[in-house]
């Protein structure tokens, strides 16, 4: 193993991991392979021999075996380019605006924010073309104050002030906001509304997603109300509230109580869940997949109090196309079954 010292002040920082304390014995390479987003073998392998992964700061080889309460580091000598956001002129929804804040009505396929594998063609891009002064965070992103998945669709505030940043922030922080999604699910959730109180944890096997893990006392708290809407027979449309905004909430929540989102391929919903064996259904539902390439999960309301004004805000946003064309043709189909 090499020491790191010499070369510390020249290395920045991409990304930093703890092993739990139940963490089993494993190659560092593969430690990372399921923790870093479009990662592969080869890259990891390449970044360990150029003395680039870090065990509690000492530079550690692919074949190091990562033991519980290690912190493991990747580091390079350039910053994280999701830190050199560039002003990129692209069209936004923009639902309001005022001199504090923007609401605006992200499209499916867009990430929020610069990160790993996406450094351009952001939201966040987006919004320092239209606004250079955004303020930033605690975490350096200018203007954002929550954030929803890529192929998930729906209403985002951003801070136009700091003001509104601290305000909002605090909202977020105290759950007073308002956050309503509309989501179609496999099967029909039992009983038709109910509260889903389970925390929720980076799954072990699969890092990239969350699962509500068998200890209570891991993971941090997640509260998500639903109701069903409307069902289709083999599938459902649903309401959800959002009482506390886990990553990956609403789907780690949906997929626990046995109705992954319609679609959805890392929590299972891409698969056909319920229904018949016969090849036209087969069709019918690989036809719905193709109008509808992602999750089937819309943000559709938005509230807050206004930072100046004390005024209490509320927005509303239509589904997307392909959202309402999945929709339709699922209710067309129920009527025949």
């Amino acid at each position: 193993m090499l020491e790191a010292s010499e070369n510390n002040d020249e290395l920045f920082e991409h990304f930093s991991f703890s092993a739990d304390k139940g963490q089993e014995p494993i190659r560092v390479d593969k430690f990372l392979m399921n923790r870093v987003e479009n990662a592969t073998r080869n890259k990891i392998q390449k970044a360990a021999k150029n003395g680039y992964i870090f065990s509690n700061d000492i530079a550690v080889k692919q074949n190091y075996k990562v033991k519980p309460g290690d912190i493991i580091k990747v580091m390079f000598h350039h910053p994280p380019y999701e830190n050199l956001i560039v002003g990129e002129k692209m069209e936004i929804d923009i639902v309001y605006e005022d001199e504090d804040l923007i609401v605006v009505n992200k499209p499916p396929n867009q990430v929020v924010h610069p990160g790993h594998g996406n450094y351009s063609g952001t939201l966040l891009n987006a919004l320092i073309y239209h606004n250079e002064n955004l303020p930033e965070n605690r975490d350096g992103r200018p203007g954002l104050v929550h954030r929803i998945d890529k192929d998930t669709s729906g209403l985002l505030v951003i801070a136009k002030s700091q003001i509104a940043l601290s305000s909002l922030s605090e909202q977020f922080f105290h759950k007073t906001v308002d956050r309503k999604y509309l989501a179609i699910v496999w099967g029909e959730p039992k009983p038709s509304n109910g509260i889903i109180n389970e925390n929720l944890s980076r799954d072990k096997k699969n890092r990239m997603i969350m699962s509500v893990p068998d200890e209570e006392s891991i993971g941090k708290k997640a509260i998500t109300h639903y109701e069903v809407i409307e069902s289709f027979g083999y599938v459902s449309l649903v309401e959800c509230v959002l009482e506390t905004g886990r990553t990956h909430q609403i789907r780690a929540h949906m997929k626990h109580i046995g109705n992954p989102i319609f679609n959805d391929i890392r929590y299972g919903g891409d698969k056909i869940l319920k229904g018949t064996i016969f090849s036209k259904y087969k069709q019918f539902v690989e036809n719905c997949f193709k109008i509808m390439p992602r999750q089937a999960l819309h943000a559709k309301t938005l509230g807050f109090i206004h930072p100046k004004t004390n005024k209490k805000m509320c927005f509303e946003s239509d589904l997307p196309n392909d959202f309402n064309s999945c929709l339709e043709k699922w209710k067309n189909y129920s009527k025949n079954i």
